[in-house]
């Protein structure tokens, strides 16, 4: 789109204003009532902002949240939605205050797109802590699109040694799984469980193999075990049986939970060393019943975080570049995506679904 209209001005001069308004036509895939199919739909991007890039998309992976915003499944959403917060794509247009990005430069766009830039939290490097930041698909359209926006801060560049087409997933469910190894200071030396071999859990695996912790998986599949083993994990045991839980009984320095059901929390909680971390990534929409005795007497904690800001993306990224970290993907064409997202649905995903942007030139 964007070198199609840089030839119109090059060959008839500057664009009329029905030439402007086509340029910031979008395709994309959109709900347009809670749970429903996704269907075909077009919307103007407007004028770009001045601190804003535009982004081809080329990639974006399907997440849990792509799911629980087209069911309303937290709050009631605003249709029609345009999913999709895991985006890998080309920067086709920048703003005229734009920072550090430029046109053909590759990039990756999670969660957020905005944030207001001048709070303690924007000035102190935790822009996801922004009190007015922006999700990439509430309030605004994401990347089940031809193209999306977003405020430069939060368009972070890809390493050269990603696969561009696997590494959407690290945008969102990457990130989150790697910020609690950064706020809380994991260790190499520490002992490291992760609850639930999924689209998070996995690549968790794989951070704190690499971080050189001793890691040990949790999964109530035990078809799962040996996949987990693969993955890099030192050890696997049930997250779900109590017998064989007490048999880990203060062993573990950090417990990373990445699933969003109800668990056998003070079963989990023992697993704990003397002040050890119960750390949720995993959304779980129950209350959580903990008995408190089993955090007073050996100073244990239960703490949560969300996804990271535009630095920590950046670190994670170059992180996995490293040490050769990617997430296993499956690939769908963008036109099969209910397909994609029925996929998800029905827990067959191994373990992250990334779909491949297939709109036509033509239209």
């Amino acid at each position: 789109m964007a070198s199609h209209a840089i030839q119109l001005v090059l060959r008839f001069g500057a664009l009329t204003d029905q030439q402007k308004v086509s340029m910031n036509m979008v395709r994309a895939w959109a709900a347009t009532q809670c749970g429903g199919p996704l269907e075909k739909f077009e919307y103007d991007l407007g004028e770009m902002g001045a601190e804003d890039v535009e982004i081809a998309v080329e990639h974006c992976g399907v997440c849990h949240s792509d799911l629980a915003m087209v069911d309303s499944e937290w709050f009631p959403a605003t249709y029609p939605l345009v999913p999709g917060h895991e985006v890998v794509g080309t920067i086709v247009a920048v703003g005229a205050q734009t920072k550090g990005r430029k046109v053909g430069q590759r990039v990756g766009l999670g969660w957020h797109s905005a944030s207001c830039t001048h709070c303690q939290y924007c000035l102190g490097g935790e822009q996801n802590l922004c009190r007015k930041s922006q999700p990439t698909i509430v309030g605004r359209h994401g990347g089940f699109a031809e193209r999306v926006r977003a405020h430069w801060t939060w368009s972070v560049p890809l390493p050269e040694a990603l696969d561009p087409g696997a590494a959407g997933p690290l945008m969102c469910g990457g990130g989150t799984a790697f910020l609690p190894f950064v706020i809380h200071d994991i260790k190499p030396t520490d002992r490291v469980g992760v609850v639930g071999i999924g689209g998070l859990g996995h690549l968790a695996v794989k951070f704190a193999r690499a971080w050189g912790c001793e890691v040990t998986a949790f999964t109530s599949t035990a078809s799962k075990r040996e996949e987990a083993l693969l993955l890099g994990a030192h050890h696997t045991i049930s997250s779900v049986d109590v017998k064989e839980l007490k048999s880990i009984a203060g062993t573990l320095d950090f417990l990373l939970v990445t699933v969003g059901a109800s668990l056998e929390w003070d079963a989990l909680i023992a697993t704990l060393a003397p002040k050890g971390r119960l750390h949720m990534v995993g959304v779980v929409t129950e209350a959580m019943k903990v008995r408190t005795s089993g955090l007073l007497s050996w100073q244990r904690s239960i703490s949560a975080s969300p996804t990271p800001s535009p630095v920590t993306l950046a670190k994670m990224l170059e992180f996995s570049a490293r040490h050769g970290i990617a997430p296993q993907v499956e690939h769908f064409p963008m036109s099969r995506v209910n397909e994609a997202l029925d996929h998800l649905r029905a827990g067959k995903a191994r373990y992250r679904v990334v779909l491949d942007a297939d709109f036509s030139p033509a239209g």
